[in-house]
């Protein structure tokens, strides 16, 4: 009975400090967190400290008003041993049906150009045709193991790397955006993980990862250059509104599109030239 007694105690203290670890984040005080979450301030301080043994339907309420996303939302509910309230079904499970078919529907709507859908890390899970034929104008894709990483695609000295137009600023703000657009505007482990992968290519600068004023520009253009012909592209990401399992909301879609009409002339040539 005593190590049942000990087992929840630790559970909740560590609900707790995952709490607290939220609010610090969202830069919340317990007077702030109380009034948003409709819980008393002492309420809160007893849950952070482990005092109190929190609801699960508390836990959803502060997580609620902290804006946590819904994997540590799960995280949160299984640190206080209830089970998670958030499923991660697969993206062609039936639940994620309509999502899927509206998914496939927009990346075939973007032709003629690249279209990719990812996964909160970068790593794609769809995409529409134009977006393998380009990359193909520059690589030999099949040569890249599944699930391919945007990322690494572009950071890759044997990747895309070689064909980037002014690497240096394209490298800065693709790391930028990482932190931009960061599920919940915060970087997890899986997340430190990666950078900590890409910083680890050659030339690849430790400043880069701290995002600057400098980085929040209304574009950064995407570049490739081949043959002497430039092709620059800006992206557009559509996320799911109001998601309710883990899967939809960490889905984004990235459409490229041409930053100017010289690439919107060129792209298909470009593509005809060096298909196959």
């Amino acid at each position: 009975m005593k190590a049942v007694a000990s087992d929840v105690k630790t559970a909740v203290r560590s609900a707790g400090g995952l709490l607290r670890q939220w609010r610090d984040i969202r830069g919340k005080t317990q007077l702030d967190l109380s009034f948003d979450a409709g819980v008393s301030q002492k309420h809160i301080s007893f849950v952070e400290s482990g005092r109190s043994i929190p609801s699960r339907q508390m836990l959803l309420d502060l997580a609620q008003a902290l804006d946590v996303p819904l994997r540590e939302r799960n995280e949160l509910l299984l640190a206080a041993g209830y089970a998670p309230s958030y499923s991660d079904p697969a993206l062609d499970a039936p639940a994620m049906t309509s999502i899927n078919r509206a998914l496939r529907r927009m990346l075939r709507q973007h032709e003629p150009f690249p279209a990719i859908v990812m996964d909160r890390y970068w790593n794609v899970l769809m995409t529409n045709d134009a977006a393998p034929q380009l990359f193909n104008c520059f690589i030999d894709m099949s040569a890249r193991p599944a699930p391919r990483n945007l990322l690494h695609l572009m950071f890759d000295p044997a990747g895309m790397r070689p064909f980037i137009a002014n690497w240096p600023q394209t490298a800065r703000g693709l790391l930028a955006r990482v932190h931009r657009e960061a599920v919940g505007h915060v970087i997890d482990v899986r997340t430190k993980a990666l950078l900590e992968e890409l910083s680890r290519y050659p030339g690849v600068k430790p400043e880069w990862r701290a995002p600057s004023a400098s980085d929040a520009v209304p574009m950064i253009p995407l570049s490739f250059v081949k043959d002497g012909v430039t092709l620059d592209y800006f992206s557009l990401i559509t996320t799911v509104g109001t998601p309710q399992t883990v899967t939809a909301e960490e889905l984004r879609l990235e459409c490229m599109f041409p930053a100017n009409e010289a690439t919107e002339t060129e792209h298909g040539r470009f593509l005809r030239a060096h298909a196959g």
